[in-house]
């Protein structure tokens, strides 16, 4: 089970401030939260996926769409080091599930 990005993510969501936009607009400021409220939930609903491989595979789904669509929000609105940074953490947890589904899921 993929637990390593969990706990790596759960640290570098713990020590979220400040973020640089890219864009400098309250847009993004608001996106950028959001964003990373949907992380902090899809790291929460990961601590749940212990059940059976049923759920574990509708767990790992949600967690792989969410970190796409956070990825895209950090793309786009994040710049600099923090931008690698953070689209580093969530593009590894992207390939890491997409992997863990894969080969425990059927790939679908």
């Amino acid at each position: 089970m993929p637990r390593t990005r969990f706990v790596v993510s759960a640290v570098i969501l713990a020590g979220l401030s400040g973020s640089a936009w890219a864009q400098g607009d309250a847009t993004c400021g608001r996106d950028v939260l959001v964003a990373q409220s949907m992380q902090r939930q899809a790291l929460e609903q990961l601590e749940q996926a212990d059940g059976d491989d049923a759920k574990n595979c509708r767990v790992w789904r949600r967690h792989v769409d969410t970190m796409r669509r956070v990825a895209s929000v950090f793309g786009l609105c994040l710049s600099g080091s923090e931008r690698a940074q953070r689209l580093a953490q969530v593009q590894g947890s992207d390939r890491e599930f997409s992997a863990a589904i894969k080969a425990r899921c059927g790939g679908h």
